[in-house]
């Protein structure tokens, strides 16, 4: 196992605190790139400046948040009542085992009272009916700084299953991240201008992705992240390569670029998946409709149990996507029409 990819997706970064992400992402960009810096938004951007006057000027951005939860209240008993940041299903965080990350981090674990009783759960519960224990009363919690907007991280090590699979916390979208710092290790010898953006807040509404789209100001862009895999329809598979956004919830992505994607895959016998979704969106959509509008597409790789603590993903899907950005940043587009 990839030891980068390791860190990267059991380091700790909920959304609006991604800092020991974003330090170690700097670390590993910054000996690849002619600059990288932190924007007011808290965007890393790593940039590959052009030895062109006529180069294009291309975009990847790959978000570095991922979801948790935040401390609404602590009772005289030390249970503590949370609401979520970013979108999280309920029943996936029943015997969670979780961090609060106060001043002295405190390990729990999400229950019910029903469960903490040994009794059955008869009803489905909402986040509402759920609590953190952590055997610490308020006065003992206090003391070590967990209070009211505490943030509160997953745990999950991530570990191996069959084949070159693995499972684990945050692969959305360390997964992204880890993409694209191959990219900028791959292109250091690039004419063109390619900006690695490392995004913050996706997951509670791709704010990073706006900002920094204003102040890179790309021909295109493409948001690397990862799609849920449709096992029942026999679609976004694991081992089939990377997706390709077609259309998700909120965007219809850049035919051109998409057209260009395939065209690439097809020659170099790379396996892709074309992604038509219902649910959800990322990055791309944010930046798409920035800066009077940038042509943008997504190149993902599928996730089993998406928004869970034991995402599985394939290191095959991760290596194909980075052949395929790989080929696609030597010779990038200056202008991709709809």
């Amino acid at each position: 196992m990839d030891k980068l990819l390791r860190t990267l997706i059991e380091t700790d970064g909920v959304s609006g605190y991604e800092q020991k992400v974003r330090a170690l992402v700097q670390k590993e960009v910054q000996r690849c790139v002619d600059k990288t810096f932190i924007d007011k938004m808290g965007n890393l951007i790593a940039v590959k400046k052009s030895r062109r006057k006529d180069a294009a000027k291309v975009m990847l951005a790959a978000h570095m948040d991922e979801i948790g939860l935040i401390i609404k209240s602590v009772s005289g008993d030390g249970r503590i009542k949370f609401t979520t940041i970013g979108g999280i299903e309920p029943l996936a965080l029943i015997g969670q085992r979780v961090s609060v990350l106060s001043r002295v981090p405190v390990s729990g674990m999400v229950t019910t009272s029903e469960m903490l009783d040994g009794n059955y759960i008869e009803t489905l519960p909402k986040i509402e009916d759920m609590f953190i224990d952590t055997g610490l009363d308020r006065k003992q919690l206090a003391s070590r700084g967990a209070e009211v907007g505490t943030v509160v991280e997953l745990k999950q090590n991530l570990g191996m299953v069959g084949g070159d699979m693995f499972y684990g916390k945050a692969l959305d979208d360390r997964i992204g991240c880890y993409i694209n710092i191959q990219l900028a290790k791959l292109m250091r010898k690039s004419a063109h201008e390619i900006n690695f953006v490392f995004t913050v807040q996706e997951e509670m509404g791709m704010y990073g992705a706006k900002t920094s789209t204003y102040e890179v100001n790309p021909d295109w862009a493409i948001a690397v992240d990862v799609s849920n895999t449709y096992e029942s329809r026999d679609m976004r598979l694991l081992g089939k390569g990377p997706t390709i956004l077609v259309k998700d919830a909120a965007m219809i992505a850049n035919k051109s670029l998409d057209d260009t994607l395939r065209g690439i895959a097809k020659k170099n016998r790379i396996p892709i998946q074309l992604d038509v979704s219902d649910l959800g969106t990322t990055d791309a959509m944010t930046i798409s409709l920035s800066k009077g509008g940038v042509p943008a597409t997504v190149v993902g790789v599928p996730i089993k149990n998406l928004h869970s603590t034991v995402g599985v993903a394939s290191m095959k899907d991760i290596n194909n996507a980075v052949k395929l950005l790989s080929i696609l940043l030597k010779n990038p587009p200056k202008v991709c029409l709809v």
